[in-house]
């Protein structure tokens, strides 16, 4: 018997196996079941980050200065602002941030915090974070709460 004769049937065989095995189903991933509160996937969603300095702000010399905000004020704050409005969940990172105030020859170094929320894109969730920034702007008198905003895919 030739080798080509004995080839055939096994790659026969081979192929009805092949034939017979349905396609693997993908992996399984981590996401939840969605809920009303955490679909299983989102559209229309942004990734807000707000930048709040709490170390001291010195600013220029016409400026009042700011003491540094305790990690116990931090907390307050969150559970105060932050929490009620967005109680399904967010992130902070400590960083160190820096900026030019207007008319400074130096610029402004301190510690910062970064709250990163993933939220729907609406006018209430907008309205939140504004919120947030105007109540931490007039609790420790600093000029500015950056915010910056992106587009994003969710999947929970």
């Amino acid at each position: 018997m030739k080798f080509s004769a004995l080839l055939f049937p096994l790659l026969l065989c081979l192929g009805g196996v092949a034939a017979a095995s349905p396609l693997a189903d993908p992996p399984p991933t981590a996401a939840l079941q969605g809920d009303a509160a955490r679909p299983a996937e989102a559209i229309h969603w942004v990734r807000s980050e707000l930048y709040f300095g709490v170390g001291e702000e010195k600013g220029d010399s016409s400026r009042e200065q700011t003491d540094t905000i305790s990690e116990a004020q931090w907390r307050a704050f969150l559970d105060r602002e932050v929490t009620p409005r967005f109680p399904d969940g967010l992130t902070v990172f400590d960083a160190y941030g820096q900026w030019l105030f207007r008319d400074a020859a130096q610029p402004e170094r301190l510690r910062t915090k970064v709250l990163v929320v993933l939220h729907e894109d609406t006018p209430q969730r907008r309205n939140d974070i504004e919120a947030i920034r105007l109540a931490w702007k007039q609790a420790t008198h600093h000029q500015s709460v950056l915010w910056s905003r992106q587009a994003v895919d969710v999947s929970f």
